[in-house]
């Protein structure tokens, strides 16, 4: 069917409540191997393969786990994409990258999705060296506008005359990084289609004033349609009062769908009060002059089109037929164009459309053999254990419990409330917190600028996106040494999310700040009582945690102390147990973080290979300032020093050491002891299960040990 003469009939849409445990039927899509493919399909064959892809997502999201309700949601838009537009010549970006499982499987991976973020299988976001299709690799918020143009004017430049096409989520747009694009893109004249892909959330739901303007442009029930000739036109849309966008933001239009004619100009106003002032639902009975002159007049606050992009929508992006249409009108045009599509997060999954922040990722479901299942007798006396707290559960509670005594403290998230542990605290304290939306240089200087005022601020953020806001802790927090605590979660690696998730270099880049503190704890207890701690402290300080589950600590909530730069004997360990005096060699570890259990379990074994050697292991607690007294006394006694983090070697606590030792033997005319720096090695780690992650660094215990050998052979 010619992609110019698209038909507007609509089909149901197929949904789902179940996830399938078997490989459904999909005649159509196992016959998609590329792009290329859709191109020879009629509309109704494009709504029977959104229906079957969603039900292959379904089943491949089972399977391997991942994310979940934002691939579900773009299933349409993704299809009317490859229908309309030459990838990969033509260069389709996706913004973050968790919406693209779909993409993966129509450019040719189909077979291959159950593997995606496990080791040696997909990656969970588009990478360039997966395919040709992924033209940007990506992970964070707020850059595919910015490549997107990028690529535009480069290939403007080598005289190429294909299409980019950006998609962005209503979260993403918030990064400001998303806005200096699109101001440049209009500056440039560039050719850029950006496509906003609608669908109020990020992780959580969406907040501010974008998602307020968001609201405001859905519930008048107008759109801004495009004709066969390019041109816009004014359209009404039919609002169901299912949608949920009603649902959750009718507060924030500030009653949008009132009389919207009390912003036109009066000599509108007369001419259609001969009529009768119209409602919505009467525009497409105007005159074309005067319905394309509200274009302008009923959206004059339109963000897009100030910035000088034309706008189009918003659509229904579950409309595969229409969205192609539109797809097809709007690559005609120059310039730079923002298409508004407004999609369902969870799409055809019902329980995921009810609770779209729960099904955001799914874990890999448990295949269950019946047979299996009724041969094993269930001990129902046997009690069930109970899984160790999670180090964002340790951070959600300290900040309950320091904010039921503590008026002062102030939490900030970039967008994270639940990843970061922060419901509760959100719910019992919503007047001390604040989630900035993707803003991550915004939150650390807003943190700034509260820590002037004498409250406490902590800025709760994952080590990977304090990235996107270091300029702010150097110039904004750390220069004027304000009273700013930053719990950074997800420090060091982080399973099946892979390297841009990775939290392996907020330790060489925080270090070299001065004024900053930086913790490292070993447990949950720590966690929390290093928390306190750094709470306490006056001046910018760190915590650093890790993913996931703790090692099962209990919690002493009494809010101790730590000594600030000061670390702990953990363990001495020997083979015989005698007099470590006289002892041929001493082996000192200092030991990082959640490092510490793997230190001691290392020397354990190496103690029964090395009979004749001592090893102290240490619980350094504090990268910054690091304990100098233990430092200056290893040196004297000539002890052989390893140290050990989940964190690069190049830059981290062992270089740390490092860079002490050397200066201090050169002060003392010492010696340098035998050294050895266990870390990170200077590349990227791949995903796959922390477990592998470690191993394939050398930081699981065989790897600690066959390192430790070296020094000890």
């Amino acid at each position: 069917m010619s992609k110019t003469k698209i038909a507007n009939q609509k089909y149901p849409l197929k949904t789902f409540d179940t996830i399938p445990m078997l490989k459904p039927h999909t005649p159509l899509l196992d016959g998609v191997d590329s792009p290329d493919d859709l191109k020879k399909m009629s509309t109704a064959q494009l709504q029977q393969l959104a229906d079957e892809l969603r039900e292959f997502l379904l089943y491949t999201t089972g399977v391997s786990g991942g994310h979940f309700g934002s691939n579900l949601g773009v299933v349409e838009l993704t299809i009317a994409l490859h229908y309309v537009f030459n990838s990969p010549k033509d260069q389709i970006v996706w913004d973050v990258g968790h919406q693209a499982y779909p993409h993966k499987i129509l450019t040719g991976r189909r077979d291959k999705l159950t593997t995606i973020r496990s080791q040696h299988g997909l990656t969970a976001f588009p990478e360039r060296h997966e395919s040709e299709y992924d033209t940007f690799g990506v992970g964070h918020s707020s850059t595919a506008i910015s490549a997107g143009l990028g690529m535009s004017l480069a290939m403007r430049y080598l005289g190429k005359h294909d299409k980019v096409v950006s998609i962005v989520g209503d979260g993403a747009m918030t990064g400001g990084m998303a806005f200096e694009a699109m101001n440049d893109a209009v500056q440039q004249n560039a050719d850029l289609i950006v496509v906003l892909n609608d669908n109020d959330m990020s992780i959580s739901q969406a907040t501010g004033g974008f998602s307020k303007h968001l609201a405001t442009l859905w519930q008048r029930g107008l759109a801004v349609d495009i004709d066969k000739n390019g041109d816009a036109i004014f359209t009404k849309r039919v609002i169901s009062s299912e949608d949920r966008r009603i649902r959750h933001y009718l507060h924030m239009a500030n009653e949008a769908l009132d009389d919207w004619t009390s912003r036109l100009p009066n000599k509108i106003v007369e001419k259609l009060a001969e009529k009768g002032i119209p409602k919505p639902s009467q525009l497409e009975t105007l005159p074309e002059k005067i319905a394309n002159k509200l274009i302008d007049e009923v959206f004059p606050e339109n963000l897009f089109k100030a910035i000088g992009f034309q706008y189009f929508g918003p659509f229904d992006g579950h409309d595969v037929a229409k969205l192609a249409q539109v797809f097809e009108r709007v690559k005609q045009l120059k310039g730079a164009v923002l298409v508004h599509v407004h999609t369902v997060k969870g799409k055809g999954f019902l329980p995921a459309e009810c609770d779209p922040i729960t099904y955001h990722a799914i874990t890999k479901l448990k295949k269950i053999n019946p047979a299996q299942e009724k041969s094993v007798p269930v001990d129902s006396q046997k009690p069930v254990p109970t899984p160790a707290k999670k180090y964002s559960q340790v951070f959600g509670e300290f900040i309950c419990d320091k904010a039921a005594t503590d008026k002062q403290l102030m939490a900030i998230t970039p967008a994270m409330a639940e990843g970061s542990g922060m419901t509760e605290f959100a719910k019992r304290f919503s007047s001390q917190f604040f989630d900035v939306a993707i803003a991550e240089q915004h939150a650390v200087t807003l943190a700034g600028g509260m820590a002037t005022q004498g409250v406490k601020p902590i800025v709760a953020i994952y080590s990977t996106f304090l990235q996107r806001g270091y300029d702010q802790l150097i110039h904004d927090v750390a220069l004027q040494n304000l009273d700013v605590m930053f719990a950074i979660d997800r420090a060091g690696l982080v399973g099946e999310d892979g390297a841009t998730h990775a939290g392996v270099f907020d330790i060489a880049f925080m270090r070299t700040v001065p004024n900053m503190v930086i913790a490292c704890p070993k447990d949950e207890n720590e966690c929390y009582n290093l928390l306190n701690t750094c709470y306490e402290h006056i001046g910018p300080s760190a915590v650093r945690y890790p993913r996931g589950n703790g090692i099962g600590a209990e919690i002493d909530k009494n809010q101790a102390m730590y000594p600030i730069g000061k670390a702990a004997l953990e363990q001495t360990i020997d083979a015989t147990g005698a007099d470590t005096s006289n002892v041929a060699k001493k082996v000192a570890v200092l030991a990082f973080g959640t490092m510490v259990k793997t230190a001691v379990t290392a020397c354990q074994n190496l103690a029964e290979t090395y009979p004749t050697t001592t090893f102290f292991v240490y619980n350094m607690r504090f990268v910054k300032p690091l304990d100098s007294e233990l430092i200056d006394t290893l040196l004297a006694q000539n002890c052989s020093i390893v140290t050990l983090e989940e964190h690069q070697v190049m830059g981290g606590a062992g270089s740390a050491v490092n860079e002490y030792l050397v200066a201090q033997a050169a002060k003392t005319s010492q010696a340098l002891p035998t050294l050895l720096n266990i870390g990170i090695p200077d590349k990227y780690i791949a995903h796959g299960s922390p477990e592998q992650q470690l191993a394939d660094c050398g930081l699981d215990v065989a790897g600690v040990v066959k390192q430790m050998q070296t020094i000890l052979s």
